[in-house]
Parts: structure tokens; C-alpha cells; sequence
């Protein structure tokens, strides 16, 4: 088994630069194998993300027939975990362990709690769809367990990926901590893809059965592939142990009034919430809009996470090739959000007009805006961190994107179901409600933009502006 691994990485690898955006982090001291070992438990988060959001939502909104109200409730949980990732990343940043580790606890965790969020959830959904023996269950019980089950995947996918990004900054020079995040990116997207197509193709002949096993199949591969990850990532070292001992660390408040102190940071931290929100609301409410507004079928709205994966990857390759030629950060993140607008159009145009082909177009391109919003401002993000603080600035830039993409999950789930309940409203096409919620995420893309037309590069960066060269992403 590890012999093929071996093999298929150093293929991997062979591919280089020209062909792997951000390839060029890797040194001989840190090898890109290693790398895209390490990024294994980007791919894991990728599977939970795809599961939950491309795959759950559907089936449940549609073959289970649970309220999109509650899915989007479902959903959104993690956001009740979200703010803490900037926590995370502070502890993991000034963790004190006997063998001298720090990142390493707390991506384990991470990892047992999304093994046991998925254990859960095959049973919660036997109660939902009331398969086999489970038709006599009191149907609250599925509901809190599955809630209680999409609470500790996305808890866990928030530990695991930022102190996951966290170790990877640590193995690289300060200039490559940007590319080296990137690269992880880049194979989270992988993930997605990948993922998306698998369930795809499992699903084709869907049956609460299949979906179970399916999931039962997912929680044993997040442990393999997390192990996998972080085996010998993390050297132990008593010294430094040791010295992380006798080190005086700021508290939580202390590093966190630093790290927004800087120049443009709040502005900054705004406009990704804006951006977030904006492309956010749709997660919960694509699939299942052509699952009724354009008949799709299970596998085929699975699909469309794979699509928009690929547009998002699109978009990352873009923002590499123009950063890397000295663009700035901030009107690339601007460009993303506009391209948002017209793709959200499109998804709206697509029930009147064209159909199938108008609304694969838009998703594509929804997923190449918030590529390029996403590496833009992540950039942005690194740029402005002080040298000592990549966790928890990685944590900040999590924190703000998961909870304003799970307020806006939640959001969309609710204006839907209430346009739908309104018997004033009796007759409406079925994807009227959808088409609101994609016009409101329009707006806040809006806002995004007009926001961001008053950041500058040079605002946020001027504390580091000798280090500016060096840390652009190729």
C-alpha cells in the first residue's frame, strides 16, 4: 500500500510547476511528496464539505422531504464553532506539549470528531427516511441526531484545517508560507472534485442504503487519510518544549487586539465577509434548485459540486498567474466578486431561458469568482499577519469565512421556505423562492465590491512593505 502512495506522489510531484499551481514551494529539505502527503487532510475536509453541502442538502430537502429551513439550520451549526477557529489557531500557535508539539494534538482531534459525526449520521438518517426498522422512531430523534452529527463534522473540519494549514506554514521559509497555503487550497479543491465525482457515481442508483454505506465509507477513509497526513510532519524536540515552557505568550486578547491593530485588517476582514456571504447562500439551495427547478437527478446535482469545485480551481489558477506577476490582492478580489455577479445571473436566467446549459455555465463561473475572491483575499490576509502569528491569522480568516457563509446558509434555507409557506404566495413556480435568495446573494456581492474599491495593497502591507516582493504567490 505505501509503496503504490510512494509512487503515485512522486508522480505527483514529476508534474512541477508548469503543471501544479504553487509546485514551486517545495525544496529539497521539504519535497513536494511531502507536501501533498501533509495536504491528504485537505482532501478529507474536501469529502465532509461535499457530503454535507452537495449530497445531504439534497437528499434530504428533496427525497426525505425535511424543511429547507432545518437543512439550512443543519448546515449552519458549524457556524456556532467557526469563531473559535482563530482560538484554535492562537493555542496551536503557543501549545505546550512534552515531545514539543503543536499542531499535531489538535488536527487528531479534529479528526475523531469528524469520525464521530459521521458515525452518527447513517442512523439519524435510517430514523429521517424511516428505512427498515427505523419507521417507528420518533422522528425528532433523527432530526437532533443528525444536527448533533453535522455539529461534530463541522467542528472538526474546522480544527483540522486550520491547524492543519498552520503545520504546513511551519515547514516552509517565511517568503513560501503564501504558496504553501495556496497548495493546500489547491488540493482541498482536488478533494471536491474528486469526491463530488465518487459520490456521483456511487449514488447513481440512489437508496438510503447506498447513501448509508456511503457515509459509512467516508468516516473510515478520514482517519486513514488524516494519519496518513500528518505521520512524521512534526519532528519532536524537548528543546523546544522546553522553551515553549519558559515563553511568555500574549493572551488570546492581547494577540488578537494586535493582529486587527494593523492598517486595513478591519476593512479587510469586512469585505471577506461580504464576499463570503455573498457566494455562501447558494451552497444550500443549488442542488436542490435543479433538482426541482431543472429535474437532475441525485448523482446529477452531486455533480454540480464537482463543476463548481473546478470554476473554483479555475479561478485559483488565475489568482496564481497574476500575483505571481505582481497583481494586486485586493483588485483581484474585487474582479472575483464581480465575476459572481453575472454567474448568479445566469443560474437565475437559466429557469426562463436556456435551461441545463445556462445554469451549468453560471455555476462554473460563480466558482471561478470565489477562486479568485478566495486566494485574493487569503493572500491579503498572510500579507498583513505579524511574522509570529500565521495560526492565528489563519484562524481569522476561517473564523469570518465560515460564519458568514453558515449565516448565510441559514439565511437562504429560511427566505426560502417562507416564500414557499406564504399562501398569498399560492401557484409560484417552484424556482421563485431559489431565484430570490440568488438575486439577494447578488447584492451582497455588490457590497463587496464598493467596499474593496477603498482597500489598497499598500494600505495593509505598508507595516511589512520590505517583505511585499518576497511573499508574493507564484
Amino acid at each position: 500500500m505505501f509503496g503504490i502512495r510512494d509512487l503515485a506522489l512522486r508522480r505527483l510531484a514529476r508534474l512541477g510547476p508548469r503543471y501544479f499551481p504553487f509546485a514551486d514551494v517545495a525544496t529539497p529539505d521539504v519535497p513536494l511528496s511531502r507536501l501533498l502527503r501533509l495536504a491528504l487532510f485537505q482532501v478529507t475536509v474536501g469529502m465532509a464539505l461535499v457530503m454535507l453541502v452537495g449530497t445531504l442538502n439534497r437528499v434530504m430537502i428533496v427525497e426525505l422531504a425535511v424543511p429547507a429551513t432545518l437543512v439550512a439550520g443543519m448546515l449552519a451549526l458549524p457556524v456556532v464553532f467557526a469563531p473559535l477557529r482563530t482560538i484554535i489557531g492562537f493555542r496551536s500557535d503557543t501549545h505546550v506539549s512534552a515531545l514539543g508539539l503543536r499542531r499535531i494534538p489538535y488536527i487528531w482531534k479534529g479528526t475523531l470528531y469528524q469520525f464521530g459525526g459521521f458515525a452518527i449520521m447513517p442512523f439519524a438518517l435510517l430514523v429521517l427516511s424511516g428505512y427498515g426498522d427505523a419507521v417507528d422512531a420518533p422522528r425528532w430523534i433523527g432530526l437532533s441526531s443528525a444536527a448533533l452529527a453535522f455539529l461534530l463534522v463541522g467542528a472538526g473540519v474546522h480544527i483540522v484545517q486550520t491547524t492543519g494549514l498552520a503545520l504546513a506554514t511551519d515547514l516552509v521559509p517565511e517568503r513560501d508560507q503564501p504558496k504553501v497555503v495556496g497548495l493546500m487550497y489547491v488540493m482541498l479543491l482536488f478533494g471536491m472534485v474528486i469526491s463530488a465525482l465518487a459520490y456521483g457515481l456511487l449514488l447513481e442508483n440512489y437508496s438510503p442504503g447506498r447513501l448509508i454505506q456511503v457515509i459509512q465509507g467516508s468516516a473510515v477513509l478520514t482517519v486513514a487519510l488524516n494519519l496518513l497526513a500528518i505521520w512524521k510532519q512534526e519532528a519532536r524536540s524537548r528543546e523546544r518544549a522546553r522553551r515553549m515552557e519558559i515563553t511568555r505568550h500574549p493572551t488570546f486578547a492581547e494577540a488578537w487586539r494586535e493582529l486587527v491593530a494593523h492598517t486595513g485588517m478591519k476593512k479587510l476582514l469586512v469585505v471577506i465577509g461580504l464576499g463570503t456571504f455573498g457566494f455562501g447562500m447558494a451552497d444550500v439551495l443549488l442542488e436542490p434548485y435543479g433538482g426541482q427547478a431543472l429535474g437532475f437527478s441525485v448523482a446529477e446535482t452531486t455533480r454540480l459540486t464537482a463543476l463548481l469545485a473546478t470554476g473554483t480551481l479555475i479561478g485559483f489558477a488565475i489568482a496564481s498567474r497574476v500575483l505571481g506577476r505582481g497583481g494586486s490582492a485586493i483588485e483581484l478580489g474585487r474582479l472575483g466578486a464581480l465575476v459572481g455577479v453575472p454567474g448568479f445571473a445566469a443560474i437565475v436566467l437559466s429557469s426562463m431561458l436556456v435551461g441545463p446549459a445556462l445554469f451549468l455555465a453560471g455555476t462554473l463561473a460563480t466558482g471561478v469568482g470565489a477562486g479568485l475572491f478566495g486566494h485574493a483575499t487569503l493572500t491579503a490576509t498572510i500579507r498583513a499577519a505579524p511574522r509570529d502569528r500565521i495560526g492565528l491569522s489563519l484562524g481569522a480568516w476561517g473564523a469570518v469565512q465560515a460564519t458568514c457563509a453558515g449565516i448565510g446558509i441559514a439565511l437562504a434555507g429560511i427566505v426560502r421556505d417562507i416564500l414557499v409557506g406564504m399562501t398569498a404566495l399560492d401557484g409560484l413556480a417552484p424556482e421563485t423562492p431559489y431565484n430570490v435568495v440568488f438575486t439577494i446573494e447578488i447584492g451582497f456581492l455588490l457590497l463587496a465590491v464598493l467596499l474593496a474599491v477603498r482597500c489598497r495593497d499598500g494600505n495593509m502591507a505598508e507595516h511589512s512593505g520590505r517583505r511585499t516582493k518576497s511573499l508574493e504567490v507564484s
